[in-house]
């Protein structure tokens, strides 16, 4: 069956779709020796399909990894800056794998991490509606009012956020430790809500994306989900 070669290139692991397709438009990708400039052409993987000249890697099946990303690592393959990378830090005999989302530099906690670009891409789709749910300690005072308000949906700096869920667990003084829930993720997303209610995040741990929880998994380690779970969790949704 036909597919575009940007997806055919992410579920091959190479590369996330979105970088796949930014590889074609450099002309960087070579289909039966003919050099493809658009990300819409179609193969169906009989073809001879390079890469700056190489093969792509061969095809494996779907894995998916949980790993617990440590603070003061970015979540990127290369940092132009030369800072500590989460792909630097992972465990040898791990294949070439893509995150799912990303967790910024000073956050920590569940990281998601698969050999199939293309799986990593439907996992990170709103539509998908697949909640994050977060630990966050906080310094400032908490309007509970403020935090409930966030359920439905704010405008922050122009930009438009969804319902999140915040729980307050703890509060010492200034100190307060929230429990957050949100079915999307963009960039720092947290971080600019509370500080839109006048809350400074100290310290951000995600605990769980959709059913897969970081649990006791200790920092910096890697573990594999069981090909059964696998199916069991994302079968019914996604092509494995």
């Amino acid at each position: 069956m036909a597919e575009r070669l940007a997806k055919f290139m992410a579920r091959s692991g190479v590369c996330s779709r979105r970088d796949a397709e930014e590889l074609i438009k450099q002309q960087r990708v070579t289909v039966n020796g003919e050099t493809v400039i658009s990300p819409a052409f179609n193969v169906d993987g009989s073809e001879v399909i390079l890469l700056d000249g190489e093969k792509l890697p061969t095809m494996e099946k779907t894995r998916l990894w949980l790993y617990h990303k440590p603070a003061g690592l970015l979540t990127t393959h290369k940092d132009t800056s030369n800072r500590e990378t989460v792909f630097a830090h992972l465990p040898s005999g791990l294949p070439r794998v893509i995150s799912v989302g990303r967790l910024d530099l000073n956050s920590e906690g569940l990281l998601l991490l698969t050999n199939n670009g293309e799986l990593s891409r439907q996992l990170e789709l709103p539509q998908n509606a697949w909640s994050r749910r977060y630990k966050v300690r906080v310094h400032g005072y908490v309007d509970k009012q403020k935090i409930a308000d966030l359920a439905n949906g704010v405008t922050v700096d122009g930009v438009q956020y969804g319902a999140v869920q915040v729980v307050l667990d703890s509060q010492n003084g200034s100190n307060s430790w929230l429990t957050v829930t949100l079915n999307e993720g963009k960039n720092r997303e947290i971080r600019k809500l509370m500080k839109s209610i006048g809350l400074e995040v100290a310290r951000l741990i995600r605990l769980s994306y959709g059913p897969f929880q970081l649990g006791s998994l200790k920092k910096g380690e890697v573990r594999e989900v069981p090909q059964k779970v696998l199916k069991e969790q994302l079968g019914s949704k996604f092509k494995l």
